[in-house]
């Protein structure tokens, strides 16, 4: 294999409201706490279980952060698209730890907000978020996916401009 890739995508619900911190260099950023869970049945028992995996996402991207701050909830439903990264920090008592974090920075990071409005502790819109493009191109938000679609005949055919 001549290359590797470093990539996670994760499907769940916010755990916290997001935390948002301010950077020495103007900027910002997101913490969030997402939980993953998984249900099976077992198969000795008949019982019903779940597991439930908690995960650490840092937003870096200017546009994403703004959305996270203005529309994420506790509860809202998201799909996560970055990269796994871990850092040294020291504790109190100066022992050496690590931390491994899904970060979300640069062009190839996502964050979809899953909820339909009014859905959930965390009514989150049902739009894509805005994520950061090349230098001289934009990308808007795409509508939620239960908005109604383009009736024809709702509309004049007169162009108003």
């Amino acid at each position: 294999m001549a290359g590797s890739v470093n990539k996670v995508i994760l499907v769940g619900n916010l755990g916290a409201d997001p935390e948002v911190r301010n950077l020495p260099s103007g900027g910002k950023v997101v913490n969030l706490s997402v939980a993953t869970s998984e249900s099976w049945r077992d198969k000795n028992t008949g019982e019903r279980k779940e597991k439930t995996e908690w995960h650490r996402v840092v937003i870096f991207s200017e546009g994403l952060t703004r959305v996270a701050e203005q529309y994420l909830r506790k509860g809202s439903k998201v799909y996560i698209e970055g990269q796994l990264q871990t850092r040294k920090w020291q504790d109190q008592s100066g022992q050496d730890k690590y931390s491994t974090e899904v970060v979300l920075q640069g062009f190839n990071s996502n964050l979809t907000m899953l909820d339909g409005r009014g859905e959930g502790e965390g009514a989150s819109g049902g739009f894509s978020s805005p994520r950061e493009a090349p230098a001289g191109r934009s990308e808007g938000r795409r509508p939620a996916a239960n908005a109604p679609a383009f009736e024809s005949g709702g509309m004049d055919d007169d162009i108003p401009f």
